[in-house]
């Protein structure tokens, strides 16, 4: 091939070369908290408990106070995702990472939680549903500066792996995990210490689950105070706020 042929050649890749470059990639749009809801729904929460809890978590979300504190923050929207778990190999995506930046967003999300099927009621893996929460936020499609877990159980960790290695891989990885705990009015026949180890449920949490920047956790009396309690976590939550500011304590919990 002639020299002056094989110079055109050249000039020609180096002319359309832009045209060849890959698109550039679009930021990610950016929220004030990714927040992943991972409710326990173990043998222990019987049906009534487990519809308690589900029809809390759509309340909270949606409540006057929790949208107030959304749309003061810098970027007026967070983004949420809702996981059930039970034992080891039972974790479930229920609801995917949705916008929540007012009334709408939060009614939508609310509707369509407490229309789906329940996914499990097997034993309590929290290292399980740590660690299932910990990959939904590796692909979560927004950022944030804040990343955290909610975990919400009525028992102790008697599934899978130590609950205290998911929580410190997590932590590690600049995660927040809270707690609320449900108090259980009655110990299980089978096994009383699961709802109430020595020490009391909190106390578990606070040692074994919980852990990272500010992290905390608040008690539900009953499944009947749920709803209340996750109010009150979530203001804290979005607000970066201590639980005792967050709302005035509710008389049931």
């Amino acid at each position: 091939m002639p020299r002056a042929f094989r110079s055109f050649i050249a000039l020609l890749v180096l002319c359309s070369a832009p045209f060849l470059a890959p698109p550039i990639a679009l930021a990610a749009e950016q929220v004030d908290l990714l927040l992943v809801f991972a409710a326990d729904v173990s043998r222990s929460i019987d049906q009534p408990k487990f519809q308690l809890q589900r029809e809390g978590y759509a309340a909270a979300i949606a409540d006057k106070r929790v949208l107030e504190a959304i749309t003061a923050g810098r970027h007026k929207r967070i983004a949420i995702a809702f996981v059930e778990w039970s034992g080891v190999s039972s974790q479930k995506l229920l609801i995917d990472w949705t916008v929540i930046d007012g009334p709408d967003t939060a009614k939508k999300f609310g509707d369509q939680l407490v229309e789906l099927p329940r996914s499990f009621a097997e034993r309590t893996s929290i290292a399980g549903g740590i660690d299932f929460s910990l990959a939904l936020l590796a692909r979560a499609p927004y950022e944030s500066p804040r990343r955290t877990i909610d975990v919400s159980g009525d028992g102790t960790n008697n599934s899978g792996r130590d609950v205290t290695l998911a929580r410190d891989e997590a932590v590690a990885q600049g995660v927040t995990i809270n707690g609320l705990v449900i108090l259980s009015d009655r110990p299980m026949a089978w096994n009383p210490e699961h709802t109430n180890p020595p020490g009391g449920l909190a106390s578990y949490y606070k040692n074994n689950v919980v852990g990272g920047s500010g992290a905390f956790v608040i008690v539900a009396e009953d499944f009947n105070s749920f709803g209340q309690a996750i109010v009150k976590k979530l203001i804290a939550e979005i607000a970066e706020l201590p639980p005792a500011q967050a709302t005035q304590p509710h008389p049931g919990g």
